[in-house]
């Protein structure tokens, strides 16, 4: 049996805790390898590692640490068929949607390759007579994320690339149920150039995590995962004295207007609703449908859904993979049982799916339905699987009470082609990321990834300007030289611009 342990101070290390856990071939739904459970002295060497590693990492200049993430681009590049097919092995999706996650965890690499010019202060000469002005930003020493299943490339490249080349050195905790691939990221980062110590990865559960939130050699903390989640790790971190950035649950709504082009909204709702078997935080779980526009997108949604091809993410013809683990699977389930019972029609059922040679493996069909009221638990809750519910609402403004009363505010789509509609709802919205004809609004690398309400906790969003941000301190100074004139002391309130 496969032993996936941790790497720490540039080494493939083996767990010592004595405590292991399963990892799945989704597909097939059977264990392919054990992965260490990282205990607290575990985390405590990964933490002293990286210690020990950070003050010549900080005083590299911001260049030379660019040249690495450089490195780490064409190596991402170059590896991404491998990467991919790790990915696919553990989590299930298909394989052009693990190849689309390294594309979108290597545009963060491709970001942080900028950082000496991100990290450029601002300069005032002469802000008082003889006085000059500037601010710089500095690392905060060494940092942790915390990290889901769903993106397991992808999510820790929305961390590690910002935080390395701002002069941290990082600690990766990454899900235990597809870990692999953390460990070739590893591998990668140091065929890149980057010193032992500086990037380490503790495979673990919950002792490791409750470790990092207490450890006293972490200085901040990122975390992706659900809504309940996220605050206990906000929570627990800031308790501790540490920057927090926990990225919570979603449920994405894209509004569908009687105007929209019914074809292309069906063909984003197939694909945001039911890619990666719908574990996606900004998977679209909720069509709201304005006016006429129910009647329409139900008539062509439905046979889409029905014909969606599920297989092994390593069939070239798949459409939807599996879920990534059996309880995963059965609570899926409950909610698509939950739904009929609360009254929602379920217009099409991927309960009983079947595959030939894959009955083991943890497969759900594409689940549709339609009648769907706020206050069903199966609208309120994030279900976290390839079930879409259907809403209607009579006008646009129904609709966007709709979607700005919901718990969270992660995403928000809107499908129309009125540029008065769509302008005003941009500025109605309270969510933290629109799309206007665009089903998954993700932030190119130089912008930045959160929402609003309970889909982040935290002053910062990841990655881009903002992860620049949450990695670093800010500074400013002001300085003089008298030249040995002498001035003598003065008791008023510094004014220099005077």
């Amino acid at each position: 049996m496969r032993e996936i342990g941790h790497y720490i101070a540039g080494q493939h290390v083996q767990g010592t805790s004595g405590n292991h856990g399963d990892v799945f071939n989704p597909a097939a739904g059977e264990v392919t390898g054990k992965v260490a459970m990282a205990n607290a002295s575990e985390v405590d060497k990964a933490v002293a590692a990286a210690a020990e590693a950070w003050p010549a990492w900080a005083a590299t200049p911001p260049l030379r640490r660019a040249r690495v993430m450089f490195k780490l681009k064409d190596l991402l590049e170059r590896n991404r068929r491998e990467l991919a097919e790790i990915i696919t092995a553990e989590h299930g999706k298909v394989l052009s949607d693990a190849d689309g996650e390294v594309q979108r965890g290597l545009e963060v690499v491709e970001f942080a390759c900028g950082i000496p010019h991100v990290l450029k202060g601002e300069f005032t000469d002469q802000v008082g007579t003889g006085i000059d002005a500037w601010s710089i930003r500095q690392p905060l020493g060494v940092v942790a994320g915390i990290t889901p299943f769903n993106f397991p490339i992808m999510v820790p490249l929305w961390m590690i690339p910002v935080a390395l080349a701002c002069g941290n050195c990082f600690i990766l905790k990454p899900s235990e149920k597809d870990p692999s691939v953390s460990l070739r990221l590893a591998e990668l980062l140091k065929e890149a150039g980057l010193p032992d110590g500086v990037f380490n990865v503790v495979q673990g559960g919950r002792e490791a995590v409750e470790t990092i939130l207490s450890h006293p050699g972490i200085a901040a903390i990122s975390f992706v995962g659900s809504t309940a989640i996220a605050e206990t790790i906000y929570r627990g971190g800031t308790s501790h004295g540490k920057r927090v950035q926990a990225l919570g649950g979603a449920k994405n709504h894209l509004v569908v207007m009687p105007d929209a082009d019914i074809d292309d909204a069906v063909d984003a709702l197939m694909g945001s609703a039911y890619g990666a078997a719908g574990e996606r935080c900004m998977a679209v779980s909720v069509a709201v449908t304005v006016g006429s526009a129910g009647d329409a997108l139900m008539s062509k949604l439905a046979p889409r859904v029905r014909a969606l091809k599920v297989a092994p993410g390593t069939d070239p013809d798949a459409e939807m993979g599996p879920l990534v683990t059996r309880e995963h699977l059965n609570k899926v389930r409950g909610y698509v049982d939950l739904g009929v019972k609360e009254g929602a029609k379920l217009v099409v059922d991927g309960r009983d799916l079947k595959l030939q040679g894959y009955e083991n493996g943890f497969f759900l069909g594409g689940c549709l339905f339609d009648d769907v009221t706020p206050d069903m638990r199966i609208y309120k809750d994030e279900i976290f699987g390839p079930v879409l519910s259907v809403v209607r609402a009579p006008d646009v403004a129904t609709a966007t009470r709709l979607v700005n009363s919901h718990e969270y505010g992660n995403g928000v789509a809107l499908f129309t082609n009125d540029g008065g509609v769509a302008r005003d709802f941009t500025q109605a919205i309270q969510i933290g990321m629109v799309g206007i004809n665009v089903p998954i609004p993700v932030p190119m690398a130089f912008h930045s990834f959160g929402g609003w309400k309970h889909s982040l906790f935290g002053d910062h969003h990841i990655y881009g300007p903002e992860g620049v941000r949450f990695y670093t301190r800010y500074k400013a100074i002001t300085q003089r030289w008298t030249a040995g004139m002498r001035r003598g002391p003065e008791f008023t309130m510094p004014t220099p611009g005077r």
